[in-house]
């Protein structure tokens, strides 16, 4: 992470592996939170790890994240959890306007910007899918959508999530 020093000059406040790092029961994915942003306009100089924190998987309201998951391939044991337990478990209410076609299914009032950085993964919708692999890039707006690794290696996907208008709120 860089930054200024007292004199205005560009540095390097930060460099190491990102310590923010879980492991979600039941489906086995590592998520490693990198940077959350709490307002648009960002602060630029905060001098402070903004991963420190505990966060779902949507963004702060006006804000970002920035985190890398580590996809395990599905087997009988992760698709047996049950779609609340994911949900409560990411932070993210049931918000889906169909019923779930899997139990990753979720949707967050954001743009999602994902970069697949390495392995294969499906996106799944309410009823198609796409099958993305390394160097694959999605953007997604606030669709209902599950991400399922049906390959037998680890897919790591790096995601930028940023707050948006809800498409399917009347207000």
């Amino acid at each position: 992470m860089t930054g200024h020093d007292d004199q205005g000059k560009a540095i390097v406040e930060m460099d190491g592996f990102a310590p923010n790092q879980k492991v979600r029961p039941g489906t086995g994915l590592v998520s490693t939170l990198v940077w959350v942003t709490e307002e648009t306009p960002a602060k630029l100089d905060t001098r402070l790890d903004r991963a420190d924190q505990t966060i779902g998987v949507p963004p702060p309201k006006n804000g970002s994240v920035l985190r890398v998951v580590d996809f395990p391939p599905v087997n009988s044991q992760r698709t047996a959890v049950s779609q609340e337990d994911i949900l409560k478990e990411m932070g993210v209410k049931d918000t889906a306007s169909t019923p779930a076609r899997h139990a990753f299914m979720h949707r967050t009032a954001s743009v999602d910007y994902a970069f697949v950085l390495s392995g294969e993964i499906d996106m799944l919708l309410d009823d198609s899918e796409v099958h993305m692999k390394t160097g694959d890039i999605m953007v997604q707006q606030g669709t209902n959508h599950a991400w399922v690794n049906n390959s037998n290696e680890i897919c790591r996907v790096a995601f930028v999530l940023i707050d948006g208008l809800d498409p399917l709120k009347k207000e």
